[in-house]
């Protein structure tokens, strides 16, 4: 009798190490390679960063996308974003710039950037999870990412100035 319980007990051990050895190979097959680690997602250092609006100067405090893995994150998994927050994706060479909605969570609005800080356009309301290419529209040398209508609520158009050590801004 104790054998046949010994046995048993080896036989359900066995089968529990299976069961979350399957666990943990699936987890691994059923994530891509190609995408970011999905709990790589948190809140780097704040920098502040203004835009010169008609109406006024709005404050915000943002993260900049630095790296190619830090830009090919970006706000990938966040759920949500206040108004006052964004991401800015900085480029040494004022180019035309493409961006998409895959695995973003929330609406954003993208706002192309001009080497001398002056924004050229504004993509409102992006459409979350969706892999449509959205271009810049001519050379910018950055693009700035907030909260879905952020630019709407807040009074940012297309004309306005961003300021930040970034931008070159013009005197």
């Amino acid at each position: 009798m104790a054998a046949q319980n010994n046995f048993s007990r080896a036989a359900l051990w066995a089968a529990l190490f299976c069961i979350l050895g399957a666990i943990l190979v699936w987890f691994a097959v059923m994530r891509p390679a190609s995408e970011p680690n999905a709990t790589a997602v948190t809140a780097g250092s704040r920098e502040p960063l203004i835009i010169e609006t008609r109406t006024g100067k709005k404050e915000f405090g943002i993260e900049v996308a630095r790296t190619p893995d830090q830009q090919a994150l970006g706000l990938m998994y966040r759920t949500a974003l206040p108004d006052t927050q964004g991401m800015l994706f900085p480029h040494e060479d004022e180019r035309e710039v493409t961006m998409w909605m895959r695995n973003t969570f929330i609406p954003l609005d993208m706002l192309f950037i001009r080497r001398d800080g002056v924004i050229h356009r504004i993509e409102a309301n992006t459409v979350p999870m969706s892999e449509r290419i959205i271009a810049s529209g001519g050379p910018v040398a950055g693009v700035l990412e907030l909260a879905g209508g952020a630019a709407n609520r807040l009074g940012i158009a297309t004309g306005d100035t961003v300021r930040h050590p970034f931008f070159k801004a013009a005197p």
